[in-house]
């Protein structure tokens, strides 16, 4: 069992298929212009389901805990930030500057929501702080990083300011999210009856991006810039970076003095990044080729921190069971 939740799941290892048929078969031309056009319809999709299935009432249920909420927001968009910072003389010289670049992308980026809560449940954290924290840690981050890429990474979208790229993000995500939340009066109890297959709509989004993305990428010579013990370095690091904001964000609940169940949320949406957000924001923030390389970083990160946080929640369930059987 524990071995099971070590390997990779079934959307990670579509995840690789899809890097590996953009290296053989990549799109160009004509075919990735279509490819580009049905990837941004698929992301608008991706995030109106995102507000057709988030609940306002969880969302209120948690949203009083603001000590918490502030910590979270503190380590997802000063503390990571700060890290990627700090490991630079470590890293940069190792990775190269692009993928350097890629890890502070990482650094930028918002919290997970669906993954930050499915572990907060399974440890039995607290839920509604949870559901509150991660969403509102997604919509922020839709302002937020693209001011942190232009600070850490001095990257002003396509070639313009970087209002232009919080006014594309918005346009391309916040408004799908809120026309999803509008929906959700009516639409809401059959997301909610029949998300088992729509999480489909998210994944396929998401590989989609990835296609476009290393079709490019490997055009303009990825594999070339990146060989395998550069490869070996990224996942070292990804690993490095994980493990300091585990532990940082532990120690600061406890010196905080949260309680269990609030530092259990505080672990998994305060330690986490955002695959989902990170990928179609990088298709704007970002051009051409180097899109392919600088999302590298968070797609190991992404596994990286699955695998992690899985056994990591395991072990809350467990730890918190034992007075339960004391007291019987």
């Amino acid at each position: 069992m524990f071995l099971r939740r070590l390997l990779p799941d079934n959307f990670t290892l579509t995840l690789l298929a899809v890097v590996l048929a953009a290296t053989l078969l990549p799109a160009s031309g004509q075919v990735a212009t279509i490819f580009e056009w049905i990837t941004n319809l698929a992301i608008a999709l991706l995030f109106f389901m995102h507000g057709a299935k988030l609940s306002r009432q969880a969302i209120l249920a948690g949203a009083g805990h603001w000590r918490l909420h502030l910590l979270v927001f503190a380590c997802t968009f000063i503390l990571f930030p700060l890290l990627g910072l700090a490991l630079r003389p470590a890293l940069e010289p190792l990775l190269g500057k692009e993928l350097y670049l890629g890890m502070l992308y990482l650094c930028a980026l918002p919290a997970t929501v669906q993954s930050a809560i499915a572990f907060t449940s399974l440890a039995r954290g607290n839920i509604p702080a949870a559901i509150c924290s991660a969403a509102a840690s997604s919509l922020l981050g839709i302002f937020v990083t693209p001011l942190l890429v232009a600070l850490l990474m001095g990257v002003q979208g396509d070639n313009g300011s970087t209002l232009d790229a919080i006014g594309k993000i918005s346009l391309q995500l916040l408004l799908p999210f809120v026309l999803g939340q509008i929906a959700q009066r009516w639409i809401g109890g059959w997301v909610n009856q029949n998300k088992s297959w729509l999480k489909y709509v998210d994944q396929s989004s998401i590989l989609l991006v990835v296609y476009t993305a290393f079709s490019a990428a490997v055009i303009g010579g990825l594999w070339q810039q990146v060989p395998l013990t550069t490869l070996l370095l990224v996942i070292a690091a990804c690993c490095v970076l994980l493990a300091l904001a585990l532990v940082l964000t532990h120690l600061l609940g406890k010196w905080l003095g949260f309680s269990l169940e609030d530092r259990i949320t505080i672990l998994f949406c305060g330690s986490k990044k955002s695959l989902a957000t990170g990928v179609p924001m990088a298709q704007v923030l970002f051009a051409g080729g180097a899109i392919g390389v600088l999302i590298l970083p968070l797609m190991l990160f992404h596994q990286i921190q699955l695998m992690v946080c899985a056994v990591l929640a395991q072990r809350y369930a467990k730890r918190e069971e034992a007075p339960q059987i004391a007291a019987v």
